[in-house]
């Protein structure tokens, strides 16, 4: 379909271990294409957000996973 990167922000944590590691954690994937396949990388908090599609994009993870109540 062409989408060069997309992000699955998981707050709440509820992904299976496959995907969000243990223990739990809230985090962000970002998932590039590459080589014919989607290659992803994880972002968690404390860490600055990486995008391949936005290279200018300064983000930290934290910001994007903070639910306000």
């Amino acid at each position: 379909m062409g989408i060069p990167e997309y992000w699955i922000v998981d707050y709440a944590a509820l992904g299976g271990w496959r995907f969000i590691g243990t223990p739990r954690q809230p985090m962000i994937g970002i998932y590039s294409w590459m080589d014919g396949l989607y290659q992803v990388q994880q972002f968690r908090m404390g860490e600055q957000v990486q995008s391949r599609v936005f290279p200018d994009l300064v983000v930290m993870a934290e910001q994007l996973l903070q639910v306000e109540g």
